[in-house]
């Protein structure tokens, strides 16, 4: 996936292997990035940020 790819939060579980629930809350306390509103029901979140975030914390 390139990382410019915009995701929904369903994916980004499935991706983690973790709850749709835990990627929200990991996005809210800053373990992930915030994701961006695309419209008033819509929220992705950016693939490359994602990886970032994910390396810091293996670091």
């Amino acid at each position: 996936m390139p990382a410019s790819a915009q995701v929904p939060a369903k994916t980004l579980a499935a991706l983690l292997d973790i709850s749709e629930v835990t990627v929200w809350r990991w996005s809210k306390s800053g373990r992930l990035p915030r994701p961006r509103k695309l419209g008033a029901n819509t929220s992705r979140f950016n693939v490359g940020e994602v990886r970032a975030a994910i390396a810091a914390l293996a670091a």
